[in-house]
């Protein structure tokens, strides 16, 4: 074996071990998640856009609360838990997510009319403790899931979000199609079922989930010791909180669009396209999914890996590959969209002209996190800060500039620009402080090769909707040849 067959093989072989872990998170994740998925036509079919609307809303504020109350101490563990045996790193972190969570549901029960008055929508009180509570339980189970990644527990990871998110839509459909067909239909009043408590029951099955998962976990907490170090935990927290400002950050940039739309639309319709719009997000579920399991694969890998040789060729065949299929996901769904549509209700149609750009954007936020290794490799995390914080400012910028314009495509335009513009600043920055000789030719031609596909698909149009998907599909596979001919040192060599 010559020495060039020697390199390839002992870099292709940590690349078979993300791709591997990839399909274990990602295949389990991805079916549970498109079954979740089938929530949004049984939700658009019930609810009205105005009502769906108020929970795209909480949820968005939901998702900034979670970033606050994990304060980057998920990143944390993997940093030190993989190089750190010492028994306090586990009990240190979870203890100090049960302490700070305790004090957030407090001031939640205190400030309930605070906190109804500032949203301003039509909801209960209890709608927000029981949103509260689902945030504290997932806080908490962030850190025996970061354990069960960092020990390649995959699947054990993968069946517990499963359960989670299977959990949550069975309890989903009891309450919103089981429970009122048996009134309706067999005239039995059901004792703990209310027919007007209506969006309410979403957010009763997201807490009974997230309780079923809390128990699940039970016994990976109690694998470990509880030993809290004060020394151990100063030194997680300079290492964390600069991640905390990333994590924020990041969940703004995704999604504070939803929360700023009711308030920057002068219109009476404002909830209600926020509705629109937050339904026709999901219709980009399979690249939002493919980019999650690359990530739960991605940072324990690079974090071990880290030790290995010739990880930088690694880290370069990564970034390429999840360029060409996120590429391939993106023509995909564009190609097949006049049937996808038919997944939501026809009040939301009108919304899938944010698709391509929404598409976009989750393929730039993933190449972002792929190329955000090196500031976690060099514990320059205040980097990441910085980066997520800019990244925050185009978002804000943008949405309350475009906003009054375009409405939701504003919304759609700002997501684009945000990633975009955090993918390239960190390409620049880590080409300073953690050189990696990314193949940018080649990243450029599967994007230019890929839109100029698009832009000539959108030529093809036919009233027959079979035979416009059918004529298209060509193109599509036209993009994987020419991607199978630029990696062909890579997937045809055994």
């Amino acid at each position: 074996m010559n020495c060039d067959n020697l390199i390839e093989t002992e870099y292709m072989n940590p690349l078979k071990k993300l791709a591997s872990e990839t399909v274990i998170y990602g295949i389990p994740t991805i079916v549970a998640r498109f079954l979740n998925w089938l929530l949004v036509p049984l939700y658009t079919s019930i609810f009205a856009p105005e009502k769906y609307g108020v929970v795209v809303t909480i949820m968005a504020y939901n998702a900034v609360l979670l970033a606050l109350l994990t304060y980057g101490m998920e990143t944390g563990y993997f940093r030190f838990a993989s190089k750190n045996k010492d028994d306090s790193v586990f009990g240190t972190i979870v203890s100090s997510l049960f302490v700070t969570s305790g004090i957030f549901l407090s001031l939640i029960c205190l400030n309930l009319d605070n906190i109804l008055n500032f949203l301003n929508l039509e909801i209960q009180k209890e709608w927000i403790v029981f949103m509260a509570l689902v945030l504290i339980l997932d806080a908490i189970c962030s850190i025996p899931f970061a354990k069960l990644r960092l020990k390649s527990k995959a699947k054990r990871f993968a069946i517990i979000r499963s359960l989670n998110i299977v959990s949550n839509i069975l309890f989903n459909l009891l309450f919103l199609v089981f429970f009122p067909f048996i009134e309706n239909h067999f005239n039995i009043d059901i004792p703990i079922f209310d027919i007007n408590y209506g969006i309410g029951y979403i957010f009763v099955s997201f807490l009974l989930s997230s309780i079923l998962t809390f128990i699940l976990l039970i016994p990976e907490f109690f694998d470990e010791k509880f030993n809290f170090s004060l020394k151990f935990y100063r030194k997680v927290l300079k290492y964390s909180l600069p991640i905390l400002v990333v994590s924020i950050a990041g969940m703004i940039n995704l999604n504070l669009d939803k929360i700023l739309l009711p308030y920057l639309l002068n219109s009476d319709e404002a909830i209600k396209l926020t509705g629109i719009y937050g339904a026709n997000i999901k219709l980009a579920v399979i690249i939002t999914l493919f980019v999650q399991a690359f990530r739960f694969a991605f940072e324990p890998f690079f974090f071990s890996l880290n030790k290995g040789k010739d990880s930088n060729k690694v880290y370069i065949q990564v970034l390429n590959l999840f360029t060409a299929f996120g590429l391939f996901v993106f023509l995909a769904v564009m190609f097949y969209i006049d049937k996808l549509i038919f997944f939501i209700d026809k009040d939301y149609h009108e919304g899938v002209v944010i698709l391509p750009w929404v598409l976009l954007a989750n393929l730039f936020s993933g190449i972002y996190y792929s190329l955000s290794l090196w500031y976690k490799l060099s514990d320059k995390t205040y980097f990441g800060a910085i980066m997520a914080l800019i990244g925050s400012v185009v978002t804000i910028s943008l949405n309350i500039l475009l906003i009054p314009k375009f409405g939701y495509m504003g919304c759609a335009y700002a997501l684009f620009f945000c990633f975009f513009t955090m993918a390239l600043i960190s390409y620049l920055l880590g080409q300073k402080y953690y050189p990696i000789n990314y193949n940018i030719k080649r990243i450029a031609f599967y994007f230019c090769s890929a839109l100029i596909i698009f832009f000539l698909s959108r030529y093809i149009n036919l009233d027959n909707v079979w035979l416009k998907m059918f004529i298209k599909t060509p193109l599509l596979i036209l993009f994987v040849i020419l991607v199978l001919y630029k990696e062909k040192l890579f997937i045809f060599k055994r």
